[in-house]
């Protein structure tokens, strides 16, 4: 249940300040990582190119990085867990997006615009 409040509380902060003043602003985005262990990702744009975010420290969020709008394809390393964990969404011109590592049993990763 807090789960769901949360994400509500996130969708809500997106209506009031998930865009950019500037009409053309490209699509960014950030991580936040709420593991106990740091993530890595992969981030492929369908422009072709790819992003590297290395090593986010537990419980921090990383600054926002530009991407080109179109499909955007994330592959996550997490610390200590077996496997990749990976997420994808359309990013839009003027928005903002932050990509969730989630602190669940097995790990998740959602696409949230703050």
């Amino acid at each position: 249940m807090k789960t769901i409040s949360t994400i509500l509380i996130i969708a809500l902060l997106a209506v009031i300040g998930g865009c950019s003043s500037d009409p053309d602003a490209p699509p960014r985005f950030r991580v936040k990582n709420d593991r106990s262990t740091d993530a890595s990702l992969k981030v492929q744009t369908s422009g072709g190119n790819t992003i590297n975010i290395n090593n986010v420290a537990p419980g921090t969020t990383s600054a926002y990085q530009d991407v080109a709008p179109g499909q955007v394809d994330v592959t996550v390393t997490i610390q200590g867990e077996q496997g990749d964990f990976t997420a994808s969404w359309v990013a839009s011109t003027n928005q903002s997006y932050t990509i969730v590592v989630a602190n669940t049993t097995p790990p998740t990763v959602g696409i949230v615009i703050p």
